[in-house]
């Protein structure tokens, strides 16, 4: 079944259908999550409260772009709002005390452990604007037109940022990289997200 079908099912009481939704998209959503906030365990947050509202909203989605642009766009308001807050938490906590607050939370790695740690650390410094677009298309693969529609640019734009982004990244790494390593999201916080997705939307109805 394509997504949309999958999407219809769901709307006309196939409730559970979501969880298949989910699964298929953790992966990306995670990553591109990460890619704005630095966190792994808020973008877990961020994530469940982006599925939730995507399914509160399942009877609006119109398929004027994929589902998977729809959802991608919900999951990237929801980071940059969370991460707009959490960056005004900051400065009032700053203000009072003096003190700094740093998010380092190091992610382990199975494969190649010492290159992704390095390769993180490159991408993590990148601007957030090219971070993000390196993300979303050579981690996840997603195509110049999908980035451009769920992050309302031109694609021409999306060109020139991911080559800018590979350009400061190679100051860094020279060729010897692999993004495919980045931001592992493994099946047991896949079960997490989806355990409490499934159960806070059970009660619900569209």
């Amino acid at each position: 079944m394509s997504d949309e079908d999958i999407v219809d099912r769901i709307v006309k009481g196939e409730q559970q259908l979501f969880e298949q939704l989910m699964r298929k998209y953790n992966q990306r959503m995670y990553r591109i999550s990460m890619s704005i906030i630095n966190d792994d365990k808020e973008a877990e947050d961020i994530m469940q409260i982006a599925y939730i509202n995507a399914y509160q909203q399942l009877k609006k989605f119109e398929g004027r772009s994929t589902f998977a642009t729809w959802l991608t766009r919900i999951l990237i308001y929801e980071s940059l709002l969370h991460k707009k807050r959490k960056i005004k938490q900051q400065k009032v906590l700053m203000e009072k005390d003096g003190s700094n607050y740093h998010d380092d939370t190091p992610l382990k790695g199975l494969m190649n452990k010492e290159l992704k740690v390095i390769l993180e650390k490159a991408v993590k410094e990148l601007p957030e604007k090219y971070r993000l677009v390196f993300v979303m298309r050579e981690v996840e693969e997603m195509s110049t037109l999908e980035t451009a529609e769920a992050l309302s640019l031109g694609e021409s734009n999306v060109k020139i940022r991911l080559s800018r982004a590979k350009e400061l990244l190679r100051t860094h790494l020279s060729s010897y990289w692999q993004p495919k390593q980045l931001y592992d999201f493994n099946l047991v916080r896949c079960d997490v997200v989806v355990d409490n997705v499934m159960r806070h939307i059970g009660a619900e109805k569209i």
